[in-house]
């Protein structure tokens, strides 16, 4: 893990919409964060009104070698 690694909840594309633990890698963008969730990387984005995250782990899986963390 990076200096910059924690854990927090977010809500799970593959859930529904359920929320489970996730670890916050990196910040790549804007509004745009590298995400492991149970060992798939992947983007989230983090709603300010709400103040919570939200993990793609169907449609944005970061490919392997795209992230080296």
């Amino acid at each position: 893990m990076n200096e910059y690694a924690y854990k927090t909840t977010a809500h799970i594309n593959s859930l529904k919409g359920e929320m489970d633990e996730i670890t916050v890698l990196e910040k790549v963008g804007e509004n745009d964060y590298i995400v492991d969730y149970k060992g798939v990387k992947c983007h989230a984005l983090f709603n300010w009104f709400v103040c919570q995250f939200y993990a793609d782990d169907i449609y944005r899986i970061v490919k392997e070698g795209e992230y080296n963390g």
